[in-house]
């Protein structure tokens, strides 16, 4: 397996610009598969610190032994922009990676990707979670291989040395008086309660999620609770204010791992984080796993989360061995693949789960796996040709509600004003 970076596609892209005016001019020379064997291009990002395109790769490899899969590894924090500029290009990577719904909907509704709803309905879409994420006017242009949601992780120590009970069941305004029972300090060491990363989703996608409410619509009265809750744990003191956590750059990963908050709201993808963090000996933290906490108190559990999927490229190289890929990964083998390094399949059966909890390191409470069975699993931002315009707003807005620059009030009215005016044109 070859690994192909940024830097050499951006050459080749350069020197075929380069070379469009000279007819018959021949193109820049690409890397060859193994003799004998098709070569199979797949955009990633950050290869070697993703693990799961690893395991699916040479699983596939191993199946297929006439398949050599080439990643086409992108820095993370530049994979949108950069599979953007590719495609713009008209590069001929077969298969790309839709790191969210939002950048997918863009590429589909400019008809940059294939339509594969034969593989879709081979998979069976009753089968994958996420899957009518990527239903566009009954056409399927992705399919997903990871489910995430969000969940609670809590740190078991730290609970019982506090004399509370494990989070099971929890309202907003439970999960609020346990953040600020369980925040402490002694010698000059703080222990937060909770902690909030400075996502936007934190906030406004649970709101979202637990009011049925549409990220897009331009109006955002549902998110003052949720904005409320949030700002009432920052000023208690109960969670890492946001202007700290933002401006130092602060990694959740590392505020749970080093036991600075005793909960944590986060998604799923985490897991395979902190199962690698306690084999490699970088964190001794005794975590659990608790249902999200709830608006209501009806023993309904409603969360949100974001499938990652697999897409043909329009100008793909090799577009059935692309689809063939897309099929497996997105099926049992693939499924099997990512569950053992604690990745969440979108393919979900009892199965399936169970290996996952005897992963080593899992933890095997029942509270732990219930929070693996929401009852209602909501998107994270709506699929829409609007949704991208939205998500820059909200955000922007986010930033200044939380650090105390507007009003919770106010900030919601700009969010709607700007949104009404900006992206729906009204």
């Amino acid at each position: 397996m070859k690994r192909t970076t940024l830097a050499a596609i951006a050459l080749a892209v350069t020197a075929g610009l380069g070379l469009t005016g000279c007819a018959g001019a021949a193109g820049p020379a690409e890397p060859q598969a193994a003799e004998g064997k098709t070569r199979l291009t797949v955009s990633v990002w950050n290869y070697e610190g993703t693990p799961e395109f690893k395991a699916l790769f040479d699983s596939y490899e191993a199946a297929n032994p006439t398949i050599d899969i080439e990643p086409v590894d992108i820095l993370a924090d530049d994979y949108p922009q950069k599979v953007t500029t590719m495609l713009a290009g008209g590069d001929t990577t077969d298969v790309l990676t839709m790191k969210n719904v939002i950048d997918y909907s863009r590429y589909a509704n400019n008809g940059q990707l294939q339509e594969i709803n034969s593989v879709v309905d081979k998979l069976g879409k009753d089968n994958l979670a996420g899957t009518d994420a990527f239903n566009i006017d009954g056409k399927y242009f992705a399919a997903p291989y990871r489910q995430d949601f969000w969940l609670l992780y809590y740190n078991k120590d730290l609970f019982k040395a506090a004399g509370i009970e494990d989070p099971k069941d929890l309202t907003w305004e439970k999960y609020t008086e346990i953040a600020k029972k369980l925040s402490t300090e002694a010698g000059g060491k703080k222990t937060y309660g909770t902690y909030h990363h400075i996502w936007r989703s934190t906030v406004q996608a649970i709101a979202a999620a637990q009011n049925g409410a549409d990220q897009n619509s331009g109006d955002y009265g549902f998110m003052e609770d949720q904005y409320n809750t949030a700002l009432d744990l920052q000023k208690s003191g109960a969670t890492l204010d946001f202007g700290t956590a933002k401006s130092q750059k602060t990694s959740y990963r590392t505020m749970f791992e080093s036991g600075q908050a005793a909960m944590m709201p986060m998604g799923t993808w985490y897991i395979a984080g902190i199962l690698q963090a306690k084999k490699d000996g970088k964190t001794n933290v005794n975590w659990g796993l608790a249902p999200m906490p709830q608006k209501n108190d009806d023993g309904k559990v409603t969360t949100f989360g974001s499938p990652t999927a697999f897409a043909v490229n329009k100008n793909a190289t090799h577009s059935d061995e692309a689809k063939k890929f897309i099929e497996w990964a997105a099926g049992e083998e693939g499924a099997k693949a990512i569950s053992k390094i604690g990745v969440v399949p979108a393919l979900q059966n009892d199965s399936i789960t169970a290996e996952y909890f005897k992963l080593d390191g899992m933890p095997t409470d029942d509270l732990s796996k219930k929070a693996f069975t929401p009852d209602t699993t909501e998107l994270e931002m709506p699929v829409s040709d609007k949704s991208a315009a939205t998500d820059k707003i909200l955000n922007q807005e986010h930033d200044l509600i939380m650090v105390g620059e507007r009003s919770v009030s106010d900030g919601i009215a700009e969010m709607g004003k700007r949104v009404t005016s900006e992206v729906l044109g009204k």
